[in-house]
């Protein structure tokens, strides 16, 4: 149970090294074999530097806050479904700092993405997680998201 309530407010410039340096937490939970964990982060920072540089347009970024420090952000996108064509949100990063783990701000952050998912009039919104972590996965769950469909990658050597 959190300690106090904690507050989720837009992100701006300004957060750009908080969440860059929040967002190299996901080499750490679950990558498979194949994925290094530079490989992960690159690719979420390359994805967050696109952001703050203004080379993408849609995506919504929320930060989790606890007494006026920043705890956790989530990296809101619109998205098109591959099988109805239909626009949903899609929450493409969502983490936590390790303090504020079990506290309450991936909560209300999973909660923010809900009501930006209505306000936008979407109908589904969606996440990808390793399928080795396992604690996430939980998370996600107990806040009634379901596997849809399962990944397979196979190495060509």
């Amino acid at each position: 149970m959190p300690d106090r309530e904690i507050g989720v407010r837009a992100g701006t410039a300004a957060d750009r090294d908080f969440v860059i340096d929040t967002a190299r937490r996901f080499a750490a939970f679950g990558p498979p074999p194949w994925r290094s964990a530079l490989e992960v982060v690159e690719g979420e920072v390359r994805c967050l530097d696109d952001f703050f540089d203004g080379r993408l347009r849609g995506p919504v970024l929320l930060i989790a806050e606890d007494a006026g420090t920043a705890v956790g952000f989530a990296f809101l996108e619109p998205a098109i479904d591959y099988f109805s064509g239909e626009p949903h949100g899609h929450i493409g990063m969502i983490a936590v700092t390790a303090a504020a783990e079990g506290r309450g701000a991936g909560a209300a952050l999973m909660l923010a993405a809900d009501a930006w998912a209505r306000a936008c009039s979407y109908s589904k919104l969606t996440l990808n997680v390793f399928e080795g972590n396992r604690r996430a996965r939980r998370v996600y769950e107990r806040f009634g998201y379901q596997v849809e469909t399962v990944r397979y990658v196979k190495t060509i050597e």
